[in-house]
């Protein structure tokens, strides 16, 4: 346990740099695991919905320790970086109509926004390396920008699947599908599914005023998009914009964009930007501190409770999952859809943020700064804050 609350309090980076650290202090350091076991476990957390640094660490844990062991690991690695959100959310709530503070935002955002670039450049880069996998993000980026609808989210996760699953498994590997998942328990699996719906319904019959209807349907949005949301936070981004700013109007898009900035200078998950935007939601709906607290723990709860279920449920029979590859071939279609979607989303975070010199000047050089250099992407958001200090 100490060993992982280290880690959370130093895993910078996101999943790239997190695979890094796992890898020097739990395999090579402290031996819980090999490195054959590390790869294949992040590999698998690839073809499954959630986050994929959060299911690597419960995974590990599990093979150390158990259930219990996993459990307790899956809540040290997200209380701190949650707490540190919905921190950072409350002080925004009481300074953020102050003149000081927005002016540091005006440096702030147009960073974050340039990582969000550099994010869908650097998974284009590896990702995009077929003609269909070209097609699948250039229409999964119409498809955003025209219909702006969440719904259009896990359609397209689910189309971009199946195109690349169909097109790259043979016969012989379908059959071997069909023997490996024929030992699944699928009351486990209706019982997953069976608490997205119970919390749907609660959150379509609770009368919206009720001080209750809002912390339901935040943890039925969250635990729904923690279901269909593949390639880790950077895809959390423009399906939690298109939702909750564009749709809903939970928070204003300025909001957004300083959450997600400033989850950058926060280690652990990148989930944990889901702890700012519950509470801002709450915020904005007129609640109090204990409100946006609660908005909080439901929103961080909502969207990993998928991911971690489903890799406790999963990794017990592991060694087979691994060998069916139609799930894997599903992953470059899923991944290139996924790229699209981070396309949109920086097309959607320009807007808020202008059209000038030094927005559009601060967006090229972080893109630049992170293509060119080893400067990580915290180091920006601080030089950001310390401009909008010092300027």
């Amino acid at each position: 346990m100490r060993d992982a609350a280290l880690f959370t309090l130093t895993a910078f980076g996101g999943p790239q740099a997190h695979i890094s650290i796992l890898l020097k202090e739990f395999v090579k350091k402290r031996q819980y695991i090999s490195e054959s076991d590390l790869l294949e476990l992040n590999a698998f957390t690839q073809i499954l919905p959630g986050p994929s640094s959060t299911q690597t660490i419960i995974g590990i844990a599990y093979k150390v320790g158990g259930l219990q062991m996993a459990l307790l690991t899956f809540l040290v690695w997200i209380i701190p970086s949650a707490t540190a959100m919905c921190l950072i959310a409350l002080a925004y709530s009481s300074l953020g109509q102050k003149e000081r503070f927005d002016h540091v935002l005006q440096f702030v955002q147009p960073v974050a926004v340039g990582t969000v670039g550099y994010a869908a450049f650097t998974l284009a880069r590896s990702v995009l390396k077929t003609r269909t996998t070209m097609w699948l993000a250039i229409g999964a980026v119409i498809v955003t920008l025209i219909l702006k609808n969440a719904f259009v989210f896990p359609i397209l996760i689910l189309i971009g699947g199946i195109i690349s699953s169909a097109l790259e498994t043979t016969a012989e590997e379908n059959a071997l599908r069909v023997k490996l998942f024929a030992g699944i328990n699928r009351n486990k699996v209706l019982y997953f599914l069976g608490v997205l719906l119970v919390f749907a319904i609660l959150g379509a019959i609770i009368n919206q005023t009720s001080p209750f209807s809002l912390p339901i349907r935040l943890f039925e949005n969250f635990y729904r998009n923690g279901i269909i949301i593949f390639g880790g936070g950077q895809v959390l981004v423009p399906l939690m914009f298109t939702e909750f700013v564009e749709m809903k109007h939970y928070l204003s898009s300025e909001q957004f964009i300083t959450g997600y900035a400033f989850q950058q200078i926060v280690p652990g998950p990148t989930f944990s930007f889901s702890s700012f935007l519950g509470a801002m939601a709450m915020k904005n709906s007129g609640s109090g501190i204990g409100g946006q607290v609660v908005g909080s723990i439901v929103a961080t709860l909502g969207i990993n409770l998928p991911g971690a279920i489903l890799v406790l449920f999963f990794v017990p029979f592991w060694s087979d999952l691994k060998k069916i590859t139609r799930i894997k071939n599903s992953l470059s279609g899923i991944n290139a859809v996924a790229v699209g979607f981070i396309i949109a989303a920086f097309i959607f975070l320009m807007k808020p943020i202008g059209v000038s010199f030094l927005s559009m000047g601060l967006v090229i050089s972080t893109f630049l700064i992170l293509y060119l250099t080893n400067i990580r992407t915290p180091f920006l958001i601080i030089a950001g804050v310390l401009m909008g200090l010092l300027v």
